[in-house]
């Protein structure tokens, strides 16, 4: 459920890759062909995913070109359903009414039946107006079991300083279609409450601006702003917030309620250099704030050593640190009545750190392959000053841990 800009902000990585010079173009009617496979893994039995990937772009002449992705997410395991530990056994109803499942005393409350399978299809067309300007226009369906997307993008970039400086402006426009298991529950209604009203919608609107700039032969800088605008359904049907009594003990469990708006704007950066030994290195940053009192931070890092025969190694780190959303409870105490409240830890204050390493080969103009592994933790305050009775002696966000690895192999056909 969280929104992301995605299509238009990858469309202006292709400015960059233009600028620095280095891509080999295929030859007219040939296909450039880029198959990935991901692999992800939480522990603890949380979320396990499994992502194979294709995509393709045919050189059409004149400098335009035709491409296609494919993509199909299988996700299985347990989620978090926001839900406060108890010192006593637990029975959750399952979203689809039907059955229930059991949480051990002092542990964090799984959801085990999380399951989902998500086809995701696009195609973008890419196309110089003149020899300063083009434009790429694409459009996105995305198919789950509960959701469906249908979004339309276009970017417009405009060649100044001698194609030094790029201009890039895009739009992206998206439609979703909610059917949560169950029905769409009434906002902090009891979790076994029958009142659903089925299916809903929401509609999100993003809007870039961005400029790269050519520093000299080897390095470059590429500065983006992001506004985004959504609206409708933003509430996850399958969270839920704890209502405790005085000793901290959960007495109720009742659906969360996110606000049905939300306005984003994001400030993006990034420099990349090419050394003189051919290695690269690349540095950004990202600062993300909303309307719901979330303020986030991303540095990202990475260096390519480049060896003989087209091997390379490159080292990632990353880091991200957010608050909390002003309507986030790790849970309510007995008469509270807010409008809105969410105890999903995807919108408390929290620290996320990846480290890991790429390692492929660029064969030859033709064919490349890489393979990825990083570790991935996430971290909040897991003892909060609010927690009391037995909530005092529990981990209210246990951190998160996940094996990311991924293979890649690229050929032209």
């Amino acid at each position: 459920m969280q929104l992301r800009s995605k299509k238009v902000a990858g469309l202006l990585s292709a400015a960059t890759c233009s600028l620095l010079g280095t891509p080999v173009q295929a030859e007219e009617g040939d296909w450039d062909v880029d198959t990935a496979v991901l692999f992800y893994s939480e522990s603890d039995g949380r979320i396990e995913a499994f992502e194979p990937v294709i995509s393709a772009t045919r050189d059409l002449g004149d400098d335009e070109s035709l491409s296609m992705k494919l993509v199909l997410d299988s996700l299985t395991g347990s989620s978090a359903s926001g839900a406060v530990p108890s010192s006593q056994v637990q029975t959750f109803t399952r979203p689809s009414g039907r059955g229930n499942y059991r949480v051990e005393p002092n542990e964090t409350p799984l959801d085990p039946s999380f399951k989902d399978t998500r086809v995701g299809y696009s195609m973008n067309w890419d196309k110089p107006s003149d020899r300063n300007n083009r434009r790429n226009l694409g459009f996105t369906i995305s198919k789950e079991y509960d959701f469906t997307s249908i979004s339309g993008n276009a970017m417009w970039q405009r060649d100044t300083n001698q194609k030094n400086t790029t201009w890039a402006y895009g739009l992206n426009v998206e439609f979703d279609d909610i059917d949560p298991v169950g029905g769409a529950p009434e906002p902090l209604t009891d979790l076994s409450a029958q009142d659903k009203a089925g299916t809903d919608t929401r509609t999100v609107v993003d809007l870039l601006f961005g400029v790269t700039q050519v520093i000299d032969r080897s390095s470059l800088f590429q500065l983006n702003l992001s506004l985004s605008e959504a609206d409708g359904y933003l509430t996850d049907p399958y969270k839920l917030v704890s209502v405790v009594d005085n000793s901290g003990e959960p007495i109720n469990q009742l659906f969360e309620s996110r606000p049905d708006s939300r306005s984003r704007q994001s400030i993006y950066g990034k420099y990349k250099k090419i050394l003189a030994n051919k290695d690269i290195f690349t540095a950004s940053y990202r600062f993300m704030t909303d309307d719901w009192g979330i303020d986030s931070n991303t540095f990202d890092f990475n260096y390519r050593w480049t060896f003989a025969r087209g091997y390379y190694l490159q080292p990632r780190l990353r880091w991200y640190q957010q608050s909390e959303a002003d309507f986030y409870n790790y849970f309510l105490r007995t008469g509270d009545d807010p409008d809105f409240a969410s105890a999903d830890y995807r919108l408390g204050e929290m620290e996320a750190t990846t480290i890991g390493f790429k390692f492929g080969r660029d064969i030859d103009e033709q064919q490349a392959w890489s393979f990825r592994l990083e570790l991935y933790e996430q971290s909040g305050d897991s003892s909060p000053s609010e927690a009391f009775g037995q909530l005092a002696q529990q981990d209210l966000y246990p951190t998160v841990e996940a094996t990311i690895v991924q293979f890649n192999y690229s050929f032209r056909w």
